[in-house]
């Protein structure tokens, strides 16, 4: 009933709003995840208004947009959302705005090349920001719309999109090496969900997640079980929270392993589908990506 009433809502904003400029007379841009909030900021800069909807701790997968979300929708000239079912919730109320600029940004990248999944109606693993090769194509997607929507600012949004993939080549630059440090039998990763896929095929790590995919699903006590019985197998030191997760589900783990008579440690926690709060390292992109790798690295030693 409620998401009826959030879509009649969306509807009456969308025929009742000229979606005029505000005041200051920039391009309102619309985000939902907050690593892409981060890269439209990167690339728009000072040059338009930016919304984001998700904050730090925000999981994707399970969000509903708010009747103030809906205002900010309605009233956007650009859209950016991941796409590949990630925000789930949302793809009703974005199938109602066929007159808006909405733009998954996934959609740039060749299907072809995606780690495939049956827990999306997409049958695509989302999880598409842990690749930094797709993180690129995303940028140079991102300054193409903006540059559409902004022709007179086209030189420079091209200008900021060169200088953030300079920073994503550093990025993987800097990661390689700390990952280079740990060998390549310890390279097992395991997680609150399998939001690390693209991660470890980057990066050579074996990648378990307890919740599958999509934190919609909840692990049942055969998946601790068996989980539980792979650490002792394959000698796993540690294993790692997300924030955007409770992280009873890998307490419970860690309880399981610790029942057998063997120990796990919690290496940290991890930032996944959301980054961490603003004005922090871990609230951005990079920060946050290369945070999670040296907490990784330093846990699994």
């Amino acid at each position: 009933m409620k998401r009826t009433l959030l879509l009649l809502t969306l509807l009456g904003l969308l025929f009742a709003c000229k979606n005029e400029k505000k005041s200051n007379d920039k391009l309102n841009v619309v985000t939902t995840t907050t690593m892409i909030t981060d890269l439209v900021k990167n690339i728009g800069g000072d040059l338009i208004n930016l919304q984001g909807l998700m904050g730090s701790g925000v999981d994707p997968h399970l969000y509903k947009a708010s009747e103030g979300d809906v205002t900010k929708l309605a009233n956007a000239d650009v859209i950016f959302y991941s796409g590949l079912h990630l925000e789930g919730k949302l793809v009703e109320v974005f199938e109602k705005m066929k007159n808006k600029k909405t733009v998954a940004v996934s959609d740039v990248l060749d299907k072809n090349t995606l780690i495939g999944s049956d827990y999306f109606a997409s049958n695509y693993d989302p999880h598409i920001w842990f690749n930094i090769d797709y993180w690129k194509q995303v940028t140079n997607y991102v300054v193409k719309i903006l540059s559409e929507s902004l022709p007179e600012q086209e030189a420079a949004l091209k200008s900021n999109g060169e200088n953030y993939l300079n920073k994503l080549e550093d990025l993987k630059a800097k990661i390689e090496v700390a990952i280079a440090s740990l060998p390549k039998e310890q390279r097992i990763l395991v997680t609150a969900h399998d939001a690390f896929n693209y991660f470890g095929r980057s990066f050579e790590f074996e990648v378990v997640g307890l919740q599958g995919l999509s934190t919609a699903t909840e692990a049942g006590v055969q998946d601790v079980q068996n989980l539980a019985a792979f650490i002792i197998e394959k000698k796993v030191k540690a294993i790692f929270v997300e924030s955007s997760v409770p992280k009873r589900t890998i307490e419970a783990l860690q309880a399981a392993v610790k029942s057998k008579d063997h120990e796990v440690t919690i290496g940290g926690t991890l930032y996944s589908d959301a980054l961490g709060d603003p004005g922090t390292i871990e609230g951005t992109y990079i920060g946050m990506y290369e945070y999670n790798v040296n907490t990784i690295v330093n846990a699994l030693k």
